[in-house]
């Protein structure tokens, strides 16, 4: 299944993030930016120590409180198909005082100019927050939806965004709350 949008910079699919091979993949991380489960644990799992090593780095330099919500960094993509590993912590749900479509919508901006700023011109995305973090997903998807769209028509550098889910009901569930069209 891969649904195209936005003259075919967008995709929609279903598969494992982490066999991606675009230049860069995203993991909606926790704050330590040190693992843990879901997207974040196979990242870590997959990629290999080098991607440990450096949020470790960034820790004990950068963020040593941890990542804030929204932000992001990039870090190198180990052991993986993708060059890079763009690291951003979504919010939980309700617990942002209202702004957690605001800071959802910041973690793919984030993600976005960190890959322009680092000359990567394809990208693929989990559906962040939705899993542990408890975003609805038929508002996760009008949020990111929206906030991708309105990144990609004022930077022509990204050349694909690859939004890839775990199941194929949760990529239905995007495709039907989608802003692209």
């Amino acid at each position: 299944m891969e649904d195209l949008f936005l003259g075919e910079r967008v995709v929609v699919t279903v598969g494992d993030l982490t066999d991606q091979t675009t230049d860069a993949i995203v993991n909606a991380a926790n704050s330590t930016l040190l693992g843990g489960g879901g997207v974040d644990g196979a990242i870590h799992f997959k990629g290999g120590r080098a991607i440990y090593e450096e949020c470790y780095k960034l820790r004990q330099t950068v963020y040593p409180q941890g990542l804030p919500t929204g932000k992001a960094v990039i870090t190198t993509g180990g052991n993986l198909k993708a060059r890079k590993v763009i690291h951003t912590v979504g919010p939980v749900y309700g617990m942002n005082q209202g702004k957690d479509a605001e800071l959802l919508a910041d973690c793919y901006k984030n993600c976005l100019a960190l890959a322009v700023e680092n000359a990567l011109e394809t990208i693929s995305f989990p559906s962040i927050s939705t899993g542990a973090f408890h975003f609805p997903k038929h508002e996760a998807a009008a949020v990111s939806s929206t906030a991708i769209k309105a990144f990609l028509e004022t930077d022509p550098k990204i050349v694909e965004v690859r939004l890839v889910f775990f199941s194929e009901s949760d990529a239905k569930m995007f495709l039907k709350h989608q802003t692209f069209k």
